[in-house]
């Protein structure tokens, strides 16, 4: 809204906090069951996609760039399609016997994080070392503040 002045502004600011304080007290009263879902799914995710990438960064020399990054997308990907699928295209088929190797869309995270550090490091065995500007940033990461 372009032709807006600072007292309208200022108004619908505070229509916007007292919805948004008014939506947050009724899910305080009654939460909703997802809650739990959710977070799950935010940990699956960040254990699949950027975990990885942080743990091998730092204990790894051998990381390239292009492995950090393809295990990222392939982990990521890969929780975030399992966990459509189940929850949003086919939710009837969430169930046990058609999880993949019976891990819920919830706890589907550790397989994406295993995809990302497989990918990651079969992808940096093949690509070129890391310039020795960055090998030297890591071993100072390792080294404790003096």
């Amino acid at each position: 809204m372009p032709k807006i002045n600072d007292r309208q502004e200022l108004f619908c600011a505070r229509i916007a906090a007292a919805i948004a304080v008014f939506v947050a007290g009724l899910f305080g009263i009654y939460p909703p069951a997802f809650v739990a879902q959710v977070v799950a799914f935010a940990f699956g995710l960040a254990a699949a996609s950027i975990f990885p990438a942080l743990f091998l960064g730092i204990f790894v020399k051998s990381i390239t760039r292009e492995g950090a990054v393809t295990g990222m997308l392939a982990g990521l990907l890969f929780t975030f399609s399992y966990i459509v699928f189940f929850k949003f295209i086919e939710p009837a088929r969430n169930i046990p016997v058609n999880w993949i190797f019976g891990i819920s869309p919830e706890g589907i995270g550790t397989i994406g994080m295993l995809l990302n550090i497989t990918m990651t490091l079969t992808v940096s065995r093949f690509t070129p070392k890391p310039p020795k500007n960055v090998e030297k940033i890591i071993n100072e990461l390792r080294l404790p503040p003096s």
